[in-house]
Protein backbone atom coordinates (compact mmCIF):
# COMPACT_ATOMS: atom_id res chain seq x y z
CA UNK A 1 0.00 0.00 0.00
CA UNK A 2 1.49 3.16 -0.89
CA UNK A 3 0.46 6.35 1.29
CA UNK A 4 0.23 10.18 0.10
CA UNK A 5 0.50 12.68 1.87
CA UNK A 6 -0.35 16.98 0.93
CA UNK A 7 2.75 18.54 -0.54
CA UNK A 8 2.14 21.17 2.85
CA UNK A 9 2.05 18.38 5.33
CA UNK A 10 5.53 16.92 3.71
CA UNK A 11 7.48 19.94 3.85
CA UNK A 12 6.22 20.47 7.56
CA UNK A 13 6.96 17.17 8.00
CA UNK A 14 10.50 17.96 6.58
CA UNK A 15 11.09 21.40 8.37
CA UNK A 16 10.23 19.37 11.41
CA UNK A 17 13.24 17.05 10.74
CA UNK A 18 15.96 19.37 9.91
CA UNK A 19 14.99 21.71 13.08
CA UNK A 20 15.18 18.18 15.16
CA UNK A 21 18.81 17.48 13.28
CA UNK A 22 19.96 20.91 14.27
CA UNK A 23 18.64 21.08 17.53
CA UNK A 24 20.11 17.57 18.25
CA UNK A 25 23.87 18.45 16.56
CA UNK A 26 23.83 21.54 18.87
CA UNK A 27 23.13 19.48 22.23
CA UNK A 28 25.82 16.99 21.31
CA UNK A 29 28.47 20.16 21.12
CA UNK A 30 27.09 21.36 24.18
CA UNK A 31 27.23 18.02 26.17
CA UNK A 32 30.42 17.45 24.82
CA UNK A 33 32.46 20.54 25.76
CA UNK A 34 30.08 22.16 28.72
CA UNK A 35 32.44 22.67 31.50
CA UNK A 36 34.80 24.42 29.86
CA UNK A 37 34.12 27.67 32.00
CA UNK A 38 36.87 27.87 34.91
CA UNK A 39 39.00 25.55 33.43
CA UNK A 40 42.94 25.47 33.82
CA UNK A 41 45.46 24.86 30.86
CA UNK A 42 47.92 21.90 31.72
CA UNK A 43 50.31 22.50 28.87
CA UNK A 44 51.99 26.26 27.75
CA UNK A 45 52.44 24.99 24.10
CA UNK A 46 56.08 26.12 24.66
CA UNK A 47 57.84 23.26 27.42
CA UNK A 48 56.77 20.57 29.83
CA UNK A 49 56.51 22.43 33.02
CA UNK A 50 54.01 20.43 34.92
CA UNK A 51 55.08 17.29 33.66
CA UNK A 52 57.73 14.57 34.33
CA UNK A 53 59.29 11.24 32.26
CA UNK A 54 61.23 8.74 33.28
CA UNK A 55 62.10 8.57 29.61
CA UNK A 56 63.02 12.46 28.55
CA UNK A 57 65.01 11.69 25.12
CA UNK A 58 61.41 10.88 24.25
CA UNK A 59 59.40 13.71 25.19
CA UNK A 60 59.60 17.15 23.70
CA UNK A 61 57.47 19.99 22.37
CA UNK A 62 56.97 20.06 18.58
CA UNK A 63 54.99 22.73 16.79
CA UNK A 64 53.55 23.57 19.85
CA UNK A 65 52.44 20.55 20.71
CA UNK A 66 53.78 17.46 23.50
CA UNK A 67 55.20 15.55 21.19
CA UNK A 68 56.57 11.55 21.88
CA UNK A 69 57.85 8.90 20.12
CA UNK A 70 59.52 8.47 17.16
CA UNK A 71 58.56 8.25 12.97
CA UNK A 72 62.42 6.60 12.32
CA UNK A 73 63.05 4.38 15.27
CA UNK A 74 60.86 1.54 17.21
CA UNK A 75 59.87 2.65 20.11
CA UNK A 76 61.18 0.07 23.08
CA UNK A 77 59.26 -0.06 25.95
CA UNK A 78 55.83 1.38 26.52
CA UNK A 79 56.77 5.47 27.89
CA UNK A 80 54.88 8.20 29.72
CA UNK A 81 54.45 11.91 30.29
CA UNK A 82 53.23 12.31 33.60
CA UNK A 83 51.11 15.41 35.51
CA UNK A 84 53.29 16.78 38.50
CA UNK A 85 49.80 16.48 39.97
CA UNK A 86 47.14 14.31 41.25
CA UNK A 87 43.86 14.70 39.86
CA UNK A 88 40.29 12.99 41.42
CA UNK A 89 37.13 14.38 39.84
CA UNK A 90 37.53 16.48 36.61
CA UNK A 91 36.82 17.28 32.88
CA UNK A 92 39.65 16.73 30.93
CA UNK A 93 39.74 17.98 26.98
CA UNK A 94 42.63 17.88 24.85
CA UNK A 95 43.02 17.68 20.82
CA UNK A 96 45.44 13.70 20.27
CA UNK A 97 47.13 13.14 16.81
CA UNK A 98 48.37 9.53 16.57
CA UNK A 99 51.21 8.78 13.46
CA UNK A 100 53.00 5.74 12.80
CA UNK A 101 54.93 3.79 9.73
CA UNK A 102 55.44 0.47 10.96
CA UNK A 103 54.34 -1.78 14.09
CA UNK A 104 52.08 -1.92 16.49
CA UNK A 105 50.30 2.06 16.26
CA UNK A 106 48.64 2.82 19.75
CA UNK A 107 48.90 5.44 22.17
CA UNK A 108 46.59 6.71 25.50
CA UNK A 109 45.80 8.96 28.11
CA UNK A 110 46.02 7.78 31.79
CA UNK A 111 43.91 9.21 34.32
CA UNK A 112 43.49 8.78 37.94
CA UNK A 113 46.90 6.91 38.08
CA UNK A 114 49.88 6.30 39.82
CA UNK A 115 53.96 6.00 38.60
CA UNK A 116 54.81 2.33 39.16
CA UNK A 117 58.54 1.70 40.48
CA UNK A 118 58.66 -1.75 39.47
CA UNK A 119 56.06 -1.39 36.48
CA UNK A 120 57.47 -0.15 33.18
CA UNK A 121 55.26 3.22 33.18
CA UNK A 122 51.58 3.51 35.13
CA UNK A 123 49.17 1.39 36.79
CA UNK A 124 45.17 2.96 36.34
CA UNK A 125 42.80 3.86 33.62
CA UNK A 126 43.94 4.13 30.03
CA UNK A 127 41.33 5.92 27.61
CA UNK A 128 42.70 4.16 24.90
CA UNK A 129 43.96 6.02 21.16
CA UNK A 130 44.63 4.10 17.87
CA UNK A 131 43.24 1.96 15.35
CA UNK A 132 40.47 -0.43 16.69
CA UNK A 133 41.25 1.05 20.43
CA UNK A 134 39.58 4.20 20.20
CA UNK A 135 36.38 3.68 22.90
CA UNK A 136 38.04 1.74 24.74
CA UNK A 137 39.00 1.99 28.21
CA UNK A 138 41.98 -0.71 29.57
CA UNK A 139 43.35 -1.23 33.13
CA UNK A 140 47.11 -0.44 32.81
CA UNK A 141 49.54 -2.63 34.54
CA UNK A 142 46.45 -3.49 37.32
CA UNK A 143 43.62 -5.34 35.50
CA UNK A 144 45.55 -5.79 32.43
CA UNK A 145 42.53 -6.22 30.32
CA UNK A 146 39.87 -4.00 28.43
CA UNK A 147 37.61 -3.03 31.11
CA UNK A 148 34.97 -1.47 29.09
CA UNK A 149 34.03 -0.08 25.54
CA UNK A 150 32.15 1.99 23.78
CA UNK A 151 28.00 0.95 23.51
CA UNK A 152 28.62 2.84 20.41
CA UNK A 153 31.46 1.62 18.47
CA UNK A 154 30.14 2.25 14.69
CA UNK A 155 29.51 5.60 15.58
CA UNK A 156 32.90 6.43 17.47
CA UNK A 157 34.82 4.92 14.28
CA UNK A 158 32.78 6.54 12.16
CA UNK A 159 34.05 10.39 13.27
CA UNK A 160 38.01 9.43 14.19
CA UNK A 161 40.21 10.94 12.03
CA UNK A 162 42.87 9.15 11.06
CA UNK A 163 46.48 10.71 11.19
CA UNK A 164 44.66 13.85 12.61
CA UNK A 165 43.71 15.48 15.12
CA UNK A 166 41.06 14.69 16.68
CA UNK A 167 39.10 15.81 20.22
CA UNK A 168 39.40 13.73 23.21
CA UNK A 169 36.91 14.57 26.23
CA UNK A 170 37.31 12.43 29.75
CA UNK A 171 35.36 13.42 32.63
CA UNK A 172 36.22 11.75 35.89
CA UNK A 173 33.12 11.93 38.61
CA UNK A 174 33.24 9.74 41.78
CA UNK A 175 33.35 6.44 40.55
CA UNK A 176 32.32 7.39 37.26
CA UNK A 177 33.88 7.58 33.84
CA UNK A 178 32.96 8.71 30.76
CA UNK A 179 34.53 10.04 27.55
CA UNK A 180 33.43 11.73 24.21
CA UNK A 181 35.29 11.73 20.92
CA UNK A 182 34.68 14.46 18.77
CA UNK A 183 32.07 15.15 19.98
CA UNK A 184 30.55 11.31 19.85
CA UNK A 185 29.61 9.81 23.53
CA UNK A 186 31.88 6.82 23.87
CA UNK A 187 32.99 5.20 27.59
CA UNK A 188 30.89 5.25 29.99
CA UNK A 189 31.89 3.39 32.83
CA UNK A 190 31.31 2.62 36.76
CA UNK A 191 33.41 1.08 39.05
CA UNK A 192 32.23 -1.94 41.10
CA UNK A 193 35.57 -2.49 42.86
CA UNK A 194 35.63 -0.38 46.01
CA UNK A 195 39.72 -1.12 46.31
CA UNK A 196 40.83 1.04 42.94
CA UNK A 197 42.05 4.52 43.21
CA UNK A 198 39.61 7.03 42.24
CA UNK A 199 42.62 9.69 42.44
CA UNK A 200 46.19 9.56 40.70
CA UNK A 201 47.98 11.86 37.79
CA UNK A 202 47.15 11.90 33.82
CA UNK A 203 49.58 10.69 31.62
CA UNK A 204 49.95 10.53 28.24
CA UNK A 205 51.34 6.57 26.70
CA UNK A 206 53.26 6.08 23.88
CA UNK A 207 53.32 2.35 22.94
CA UNK A 208 55.84 0.32 22.39
CA UNK A 209 56.55 -2.03 19.37
CA UNK A 210 55.74 0.82 16.50
CA UNK A 211 57.38 3.42 14.88
CA UNK A 212 54.71 5.90 16.13
CA UNK A 213 54.72 9.37 17.23
CA UNK A 214 51.71 10.50 19.57
CA UNK A 215 50.95 14.81 19.60
CA UNK A 216 48.81 16.41 22.42
CA UNK A 217 47.90 20.00 22.42
CA UNK A 218 44.80 22.40 23.71
CA UNK A 219 44.73 20.48 27.46
CA UNK A 220 42.45 22.06 29.93
CA UNK A 221 41.27 20.36 32.97
CA UNK A 222 38.03 21.73 35.16
CA UNK A 223 37.62 20.21 38.67
CA UNK A 224 34.55 18.84 39.52
CA UNK A 225 33.27 18.57 43.33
Amino acid sequence: MILHFPKMLTRSCTLLVVLWACIAANTAVISAGDDLKGSVSLFSGTDLSGWHSRDAGIWRVEEGAITGGSLSGYVKRNSYLVTNQQYQNFDLTLKIKLTGTEGFINSGIQVRSQDADDHEGMVGYQVDVGDGWWGRLYDEGRRKAVISLSAEMPAVQAVVKPNGWNLYRIRCENGHLQSWINGVAALDYREQLPNIPQTGHIGIQIHSGGKALVQVKDIHLTKLQ
